[in-house]
């Protein structure tokens, strides 16, 4: 279930190239962690996302595409796990009680940038076209709206802290570097938890731009 890998954008010479893989399974390949240096590219996360943005297919790819930057992306896993404890209080589930994951590595320029798993109640996506194991089209969103979900509101959660150590090693981290952890959750009109984004952010190669809404804030 961790094979398909899409590229934002065509090579230099007209022909599709693959993203980095090597070190992205978490075996083979560290990156900085072995020695090699990882060169150095900074992509933007913004807060809150553009509603533009936020419709396309994918928010990385537009994002990245926007500042120049060649995107990646590679599904790592689908299928149920354990609800960690802020993803289970997010979707009002038991800790420890299996949840769809969807999980995902990002590459800006083929360096690795971001981790980010989707989190789903079964009771609501079990058996849906949302445990397919390749990348969904047009989108994850589109998905869960074909299902008679409509969009209510969403809560956003940075929090920077050193990595673990899978996190250090599939990012391709130097010892010392931090990520920033975002923990977005997404509900429907009537309050219903749907989808819990975990974003687990290289945090030397991301800046956070953060926007207010005209009329909503001061000086």
């Amino acid at each position: 279930m961790g094979d398909e890998i899409e590229t934002g954008a065509p090579a230099a010479d007209g022909r599709e190239k693959e993203d980095g893989r090597e070190g992205t399974d978490g075996h083979e390949g560290a990156g900085g962690r072995e020695g090699r240096a990882v060169p150095r590219v900074l992509v933007r996360r913004a807060i809150p996302t553009e509603p533009a943005v936020r419709g396309s297919e994918s928010l990385f790819v537009t994002e990245a595409t926007r500042q120049g930057v060649r995107p990646a992306r590679r599904m790592l896993h689908v299928g149920p796990e354990p609800a960690g404890g802020d993803v289970a209080a997010a979707l009002r589930v038991e800790p420890g009680e299996r949840v769809l994951a969807r999980r995902k590595m990002m590459f800006a320029d083929d360096v690795p940038v971001r981790v980010a798993t989707s989190h789903l109640r079964l009771d609501l996506f079990g058996g849906t076209p949302l445990e397919d194991p390749g990348f969904l089209r047009p989108s994850l969103q589109a998905a869960i709206e074909a299902l008679g979900h409509r969009f209510g509101h969403a809560e956003e959660q940075l929090t920077a802290r050193p990595p673990t150590p899978w996190e250090a090693e599939i990012l391709r981290l130097d010892p010392g570097e931090w990520v920033v952890r975002i923990l977005r959750a997404a509900y429907s009109v009537d309050g219903t938890p749907v989808h819990v984004l975990e974003t687990v952010c290289a945090a030397s190669r991301h800046v956070f731009p953060i926007a207010q809404v005209t009329g909503a804030d001061q000086f």
